[in-house]
C-alpha cells in the first residue's frame, strides 16, 4: 500500500506541475505546447497509477488464488515505455533534465547563455535522430507483424510512444534555443530560467 500512495503522490505531483505550466510561446505555438504538455501529464500521471495498481493486484492476486496474472508483465512493459518517452518531453519542457554544471556554473551569464543554446541545439539534433531511427524500428516491427502474447496484440503499438516522446523532446530543445537566442535571460527550457541571482 506504502507502493501506491507514493506513486499517488507522485501523480498528484506531475498534475500539480502541469496546473502551473503556462507556455510562453506566440500564437497557435503556445496553444499546441500547451495541449501536448497537457497530454504528457495525464499520460504519465495515469501511467504511474495504472503500473502501481496491475503490481498490487497482481501481487494480492499471487498471494490469493496461488497465480499472478498472466498478463501483468506486458501491461507494466507497456507502460514503462509509456512513462519514460511521455517523462522526456514533459522533464525538457520543465527543465529537469540531468545536467553536469561544475564547468557551466563558473561563466559569466553570457558564456552560460551561448553554452546552453548549443547544448540544448546539439540534444534536439540528437533527439531528431533518434526519433528518425526509432520511427525505422517501429516500421520494421509493423512489417514482421509480431503480437504479445498474452495480450494478443501487435507490438508496434507499443512501441509508436518512442518516436513520438524523442520529437516532442526535440521540438522541446528547439523551443529552448529559440527561446535563449531571443530573451534576455538564460533558459532550460521555454518556462524555467537557469535561476542564478549572481549573474554578472
Amino acid at each position: 500500500m506504502s507502493r501506491v500512495g507514493s506513486d499517488a503522490h507522485l501523480a498528484l505531483a506531475i498534475m500539480n506541475d502541469q496546473s502551473h505550466y503556462q507556455s510562453d510561446l506566440p500564437g497557435p505555438l503556445g496553444w499546441i505546447d500547451t495541449l501536448i504538455s497537457k497530454f504528457e501529464a495525464f499520460a504519465l500521471a495515469a501511467g504511474v497509477l495504472l503500473m502501481a495498481l496491475n503490481t498490487c493486484v497482481n501481487v494480492v492476486a499471487r498471494f490469493v488464488f496461488g497465480e499472478g496474472l498472466f498478463f501483468s508483465g506486458e501491461i507494466n512493459r507497456i507502460l514503462i515505455i509509456l512513462i519514460t518517452f511521455a517523462g522526456m518531453g514533459y522533464a525538457a519542457r520543465h527543465g529537469r533534465h540531468i545536467r553536469m554544471s561544475a564547468l557551466y556554473d563558473l561563466l559569466p551569464k553570457l558564456g552560460r547563455k551561448i553554452v546552453m543554446t548549443a547544448i540544448v541545439i546539439l540534444t534536439a539534433g540528437v533527439m531528431y535522430f533518434l526519433a528518425y531511427l526509432s520511427f525505422e524500428y517501429v516500421m520494421s516491427t509493423y512489417e514482421r507483424g509480431r503480437i504479445l502474447p498474452a495480450l494478443g496484440f501487435p507490438i508496434w503499438w507499443i512501441y509508436i510512444w518512442v518516436p513520438m516522446g524523442f520529437a516532442v523532446t526535440g521540438v522541446q530543445y528547439t523551443m529552448t534555443a529559440i527561446k535563449n537566442l531571443t530573451a534576455d535571460d538564460v533558459y532550460l527550457s521555454t518556462g524555467v530560467t537557469d535561476g542564478y541571482s549572481n549573474d554578472s
